[in-house]
């Protein structure tokens, strides 16, 4: 998985950082005095396109931007100059994921430029799964990989695995060292280390393994001694035979083989001997007859040995470009760090809605055309895109104000008592579910002698600056047609708490005029559903919790979630739960009414949020997660 080498690649960052031989961070140029006709270019050329700009972080815009053109990012910038490279030819690309971990929002970065490249120039997307460490992987990886994939709304051309290629791969590596182009190692992990100069290159200049200069055929033997058993893990590797005096960590003689004693979840006890991302990689997009091979930008120093592979082993060679990832700010996406929080009971699990994997973005309610959208407003280039997490949720709240009906919910309710009307009273109001598109269409809610407010609606003394209901005001219950007046309240001795509101519904006299209120606020009749509403806040406090004093586990916010146990939402729900998902949109869309998960029962909840159901609204039980805020500030309407 692209995302999932950041430890190997900050080594090689760090390593180009301290090398004398790198000029400008690009290998445009080695030692006058090691070049050579017959090496392979040492500095890959990067499409052609505007400069790129600094990686900053971007604010949340204050209003709603127009709508995007869903394919803008494949017809200017990076993307089309890639594809200008070389637009003779089927387009053919791959998502190349490790089945180690749970995709996070970085790669739906990935996922949208390869798939969605190879879609709109009418091409194909293989998914391979890149299986060649079976001591990592699960199946519950390569099920939920498939899966979010599905549901972001891309099919694979077909699904295949690195796996699939390694007798041929074996092959190629027996032909690459019958070529003198690799050899067997015995060095240990500390001795190939100061072969390359040591951590940081500060041990000193670089220098030939010992073994390098043993004859191919010696070499040979040794391989297969290893395929058969001969040698324990980490006693013998497989290297490339590449160039010690290139600038580039990725020519230092990197592994090609090495040993591990598990059992592959395919290919059982076949083998005892597995190839590298170094060396699998290029050589089964060879194999796939990809035309682009887009990665990110970490993985450009390893253009040159992904193309110096191809040319050794005399196979078709891709066209690698790479792009900048996508890093959210304000949280964590590795792995480990989010293992660690899963085994601490931080958070419910992998998709607990407080983390940033895709299963969580999921489980949340984030619609898959708001990641979509959200990606391609972004744009591609070669620079690093961090981005705030207001700024992620701003543009899910755009894609949300027009995809999602609109309900009445209460997350405090407090019960209003309206004395003046009868106990057997019932009018219908009729809701739109949208105030703005017709064909969302309407329902009906009861409206009763009892209803209930939010408990942030009603203050006990009255101020200036309220505008809701304190006795002796009025407020207005949206889309009833007159006000109601609170008279009294009722208190509980014990807690201080209000518990009861007394008001009187101002209906005029017949003739008499209708005086308008101030403020209109959302209520529900005594026929509301009771909920279970989750308010999801940030789970870390700062904007870097790796920089927390103590680490990331001190920047935990206690209050990242916030349950109200027993909140009312309208009776409106339940036709909303049988016309999901809301939106019909992507790998949510053809799915059978009565049939979508919970998470597509989308609303916005009026003057307090947009929410779904949690798949925890089980057994009659409903259960709310809020997707993001509301646009507005948390006090304004006050």
């Amino acid at each position: 998985m692209e995302g999932d080498n950041e430890a190997k690649t900050a080594e090689l960052a760090e390593r180009l950082k301290n090398s004398s031989n790198i000029i400008d961070g690009q290998l445009k140029a080695k030692k006058a005095e090691s070049a050579k006709a017959s090496k392979p270019p040492r500095a890959p050329k990067a499409a052609k396109e505007p400069k790129p700009q600094p990686a900053k972080k971007e604010k949340a815009p204050n209003a709603p931007a127009a709508p995007i053109d869903p394919n803008s990012m494949f017809k200017e910038g990076f993307l089309k100059s890639v594809f200008n490279e070389k637009s003779s030819g089927k387009v053919i690309t791959r998502f190349p994921p490790e089945p180690n971990g749970f995709l996070h929002i970085g790669h739906s970065k990935a996922i949208a430029i390869n798939f969605g490249f190879a879609r709109y120039h009418d091409g194909v997307c293989y998914l391979r799964f890149d299986d060649t460490n079976p001591e990592a992987e699960e199946e519950k990886y390569f099920t939920a990989i498939q899966d979010i994939i599905q549901w972001l709304g891309f099919t694979p051309y077909k699904v295949t695995y690195s796996s699939d290629n390694f007798d041929k791969l074996y092959e190629l590596a027996e032909f690459l060292i019958k070529k003198d182009g690799a050899y067997v190692c015995h060095c240990t992990d500390t001795e190939i280390k100061l072969q390359k100069g040591g951590e940081k290159g500060t041990a000193g200049p670089r220098y030939a393994c010992p073994h390098r200069d043993r004859p191919p055929e010696e070499s040979l033997t040794e391989f297969r001694a290893m395929k058969d058993g001969k040698y324990k893990p980490k006693e013998a590797f497989l290297r490339m035979k590449q160039d010690l005096t290139d600038g580039n960590p990725q020519m230092w003689d990197l592994a090609a083989y090495r040993i591990l004693e598990k059992p592959h979840h395919r290919t059982g006890d076949k083998w005892r001997i597995y190839p590298t991302y170094d060396f699998t990689h290029c050589l089964c997009d060879s194999f796939e007859d990809v035309s682009h091979s887009l990665c990110t930008t970490e993985f450009q120093l390893s253009r040159v040995s992904y193309e110096w592979l191809c040319d050794a082993v005399e196979v078709f060679k891709p066209m690698q470009r790479e792009y900048g990832r996508l890093n959210l700010t304000g949280t964590v996406l590795s792995k480990r760090k989010l293992l660690k929080l899963v085994e601490s009971h931080y958070v419910r699990g992998w998709d607990d809605p407080r983390l940033y994997t895709l299963i969580a973005l999921r489980r949340r309610g984030i619609p898959p055309g708001a990641i979509l959208s959200f990606v391609n407003e972004l744009g591609v280039s070669t620079a690093l895109t961090n981005i705030q997490i207001v700024r992620f949720e701003q543009s899910v709240r755009r894609y949300l104000e027009q995809t999602v009906p609109r309900l009445m919910l209460v997350l405090d309710p407090i019960p209003v008592i309206i004395d003046n009307l009868p106990d057997d009273y019932a009018e219908d109001i009729e809701l739109p579910f949208s105030p703005k598109d017709p064909a969302f269409g309407t329902h009906t809610v009861p409206f009763t002698k009892i209803v209930y407010i939010d408990r942030s609606d009603f203050r006990e003394v009255d101020s200036k600056d309220f505008f809701r209901l304190a006795p002796g005001k009025s407020v207005g219950l949206l889309k009833v047609p007159f006000p109601i007046k609170a008279t009294s309240f009722e208190k509980d001795e014990t807690s201080d708490k209000v518990t009861a509101i007394h008001a009187t519904y101002e209906k005029p006299e017949e003739g008499s005029a209708f005086k308008k209120p101030k403020t209109y606020i959302q209520w529900v009749g005594s026929s509301a559903i009771k909920a279970e509403v989750r308010i999801f806040n940030p789970l870390f406090k700062s904007e870097n919790p790796d920089t927390a004093e103590g680490g990331y586990m001190n920047d935990i916010n206690s209050n990242s979630e916030e349950i109200y146990a027993n909140a009312m939402i309208e009776p409106g729900l339940e036709e909303i739960r049988r016309r999901a998902p809301w939106p019909e949109e992507e790998g949510e869309k053809g799915v059978k009414k009565g049939e979508a998960g919970w998470e597509t029962v989308r609303f916005q909840g009026l003057r307090v949020g947009y929410f779904c159901m949690d798949r925890d609204s089980e057994g009659g039980k409903v259960v709310l997660n809020r997707i993001v805020s509301l646009k507005e500030d948390a006090g304004k309407g006050v």
